[in-house]
């Protein structure tokens, strides 16, 4: 039986207390992504989806960020806010996206399409950030693209899926780069379907990031944020939800008294409506990184630089 640093925590630890003592202690802020486990969401300094922590840590005068979400995310608060110590409870916490665009076939991509300027979803690596003219997130990605004049040829990548709603929504033509999120493009429409037929009073909710087939039955396409608060503003009861799961427990309490039902998978017995990378952070792995300081993210300056301007330029649009 392997030892892990988890397994050497005393098990009458209050990891809770501990947490709240080492953050203090460090001088820590605790950035938390709406898609992470609630008791780790219930600690943050702040929760919010890519938009929002980016501005938090670009703001942060804390000697630490701890960053409780996947690894892009952490990149892009190292980016931002250089001076900072940011670590994050699992470095193996990565994204499909950021994995499906590599820096070196977007810079391929770009040189056979030179007329082209390049929007860079946030959720790609800090590699593929430093191609990308600017950054959007799935808050902004309108306000972005339309920032460009229409005759302005576009490449966007990595998530093909938001690239086309984005093409439908703002009348575009975007070449798209073919990356998916695992989460996203496994809803079954068939089942979705069938939901709303057992629930005609419920209303159908989805992120961009799920295919046109989903995204066509939906009442109301948006960002993790913007789906907390179209349910917490909407006079409707009852919510059939088309993203990950962890958003749930931040609109129970923003919208008590509302029935959320998470959207359908085809799989049985499947638990396909939760990331497994951002689930791979645990209370424990948390406690654990604020301890040791450890694991950190560190990144070559020039490098940094490279990949600030794209975000710079997407920051500057608000």
């Amino acid at each position: 039986m392997s030892v892990t640093p988890e397994s050497l925590i005393p098990p009458n630890l209050d990891l809770e207390s501990e947490i709240l003592r080492l953050k203090k202690e460090r001088g820590a802020v605790l950035l938390a992504h709406y898609y992470q486990e609630s008791e780790i969401q219930d600690l943050a300094d702040h929760l919010g989806d890519s938009l929002a922590l980016a501005q938090a840590a670009q703001r942060a005068e804390a000697e630490v960020i701890v960053f409780a979400g996947v690894h892009f995310m952490a990149e892009t608060a190292k980016i931002v806010n250089p001076s900072a110590t940011v670590v994050i409870p699992d470095m193996e916490a990565g994204c499909s996206l950021a994995d499906s665009c590599p820096a070196d076939q977007l810079a391929a991509w770009k040189t056979a399409h030179p007329e082209h300027a390049v929007i860079a979803y946030i959720n790609c690596t800090a590699e593929t950030k430093a191609q990308a003219d600017i950054i959007c997130t799935s808050g902004n990605a309108e306000r972005v693209v339309a920032s460009f004049p229409e005759d302005q040829p576009l490449l966007f990548v990595p998530d093909k899926n938001l690239g086309a709603w984005l093409n439908k929504q703002l009348g575009r033509r975007m070449d798209l780069w073919p990356g998916t999120c695992v989460v996203h493009e496994t809803f079954s429409e068939r089942k979705i379907v069938q939901e709303m037929a057992r629930r005609p009073a419920a209303l159908f909710i989805a992120h961009p990031e799920c295919e046109e087939a989903v995204l066509q039955h939906a009442h109301f396409v948006g960002s993790t944020k913007r789906l907390l608060d179209f349910v917490r503003e909407s006079e409707a009861a009852e919510f059939i939800v088309g993203t990950e799961t962890g958003i749930l427990h931040e609109m129970r309490k923003q919208a008590p008294g509302k029935g959320l039902v998470p959207a359908p998978y085809d799989e049985n017995n499947c638990s396909c409506n939760e990331c497994p990378y951002m689930k791979l952070n645990t209370l424990e792995k948390l406690y654990l990184c604020l301890r040791d300081l450890a694991p950190r993210i560190e990144m070559d300056e020039d490098l940094r630089l490279r990949a600030l301007l794209p975000l710079e330029s997407m920051l500057a649009l608000g």
